[in-house]
């Protein structure tokens, strides 16, 4: 066989692929008990991760944006409830001083 037929296998440092569909999965030594060590990786598993951190972050924003967007209706009902009160009290004490009006006006008119 040529040396440009033998198919090149890739060491650690520096692996035949950077993609880990197409690297071997890893395999424990025969000489280990079983169940010692931790079970072969699926790559469909680490891929799934990989798919569902990916989708997590993608949906940050839009939970965040979703997060400011219920502070800011909050706080719009907030500052809504603080207006009524405001109104309430103008208008209170609009009624009170027609009150001691018209009480002036009823005394002022017994008086006489």
């Amino acid at each position: 066989m040529s040396p440009a037929r033998t198919k090149r296998i890739g060491t650690i440092d520096r692996p035949q692929t950077h993609d880990p569909r197409n690297q071997a999965p890893m395999i424990t030594p025969t000489r280990e008990p079983v169940g010692s060590a931790t079970p072969d990786v699926t790559i469909t598993g680490a891929n799934d991760s990989r798919q569902n951190r990916t989708r997590e972050m993608q949906l940050i924003p839009e939970a965040l944006a979703r997060a400011h967007m219920h502070e800011r209706l909050r706080e719009a009902e907030q500052g809504r409830r603080a207006e009524r009160l405001v109104t309430a009290r103008r208008m209170q004490r609009r009624a009170e001083r027609a009150s001691m009006r018209a009480r002036r006006a009823l005394a002022m008119a017994v008086m006489h």
